[in-house]
């Protein structure tokens, strides 16, 4: 094993990465490399949705693309967002994050743990709230699914865009390894590389929903994170060099 692709940005501080301990330890290169981008939709593309975001009272933020771009698009549509607006953060660093935008009192933010289940737990102490739940072209089902359900007032607002990267400049078939955090990553993948074979580079992948986008692009996947052992993905490759190395 001598390179390995991470399909993420490089961490700012790449030296206090647990990603630069398993290089050093295991004396492998790591590359990042981003495979998908946010593009914003305009004001004009988000008029043709016919959704008012003055119409709702609370708004579920799952991520910082969704932050940015709901602030966005509302300044875009002059839209001013009421003191009296509550919302709903998916964890507490987003929440964290919503301060860029709006002065943060306990009694109109609340946030999850990292989980849709933590925050579902939040809303249905608010049921009577109109939900507007900005999201990507690109997004899980499973919390509009959950506040269906639980027949939850919600309208889904697309704001932006999951689109794949140019990775013309990457050399793909020198790594031993590809490691994924999104299905957008591994469409990314076919999009700029459609001969790439996976022959013997190995497959990572983190989350549930990753881990079924490489199985359904006929990709064999060999090491899946977070499990009990490797709640983290550097954990998991650890565990699966270690083994490696043992066998040798």
């Amino acid at each position: 094993m001598k390179n390995i692709l991470v399909s993420q940005p490089k961490p700012a501080e790449l030296e206090k990465s647990p990603y630069c301990e398993l290089s050093k330890k295991y004396n492998i290169n790591i590359d990042f490399h981003k495979f998908i981008k946010i593009e914003g939709i305009s004001a004009r593309e988000f008029r043709k949705e016919r959704i008012s975001i003055l119409d709702h009272t609370a708004i579920i933020l799952t991520s910082r693309n969704a932050v940015d771009h709901f602030f966005r698009i509302s300044k875009e549509m002059r839209a001013e967002i009421p003191d009296t607006m509550k919302y709903f953060c998916m964890s507490e660093s987003t929440a964290f994050y919503l301060q860029k935008y709006v002065q943060y009192r306990k009694r109109k933010i609340f946030h999850g743990k990292q989980s849709f289940l933590d925050l579902i737990e939040i809303i249905k102490k608010h049921k009577d709230e109109k939900y507007l739940l900005p999201c990507s072209d690109i997004h899980k089902q499973e919390l509009p699914r959950m506040l269906e359900d639980l027949e939850i007032y919600y309208k889904k607002a697309i704001i932006y865009r999951t689109l794949a990267s140019d990775l013309s400049d990457v050399e793909i078939n020198k790594y031993e390894m590809l490691i994924f955090f999104s299905p957008a990553g591994v469409k990314s993948l076919f999009k700029n590389f459609p001969e790439f074979e996976q022959n013997g580079t190995l497959i990572a992948a983190f989350g549930p929903t990753t881990a079924k986008a490489v199985k359904d692009a006929k990709l064999s996947l060999n090491i899946e994170a977070p499990t009990k052992t490797a709640p983290s993905m550097t954990m998991a490759i650890e565990q699966y060099l270690h083994k490696a190395k043992k066998k040798k």
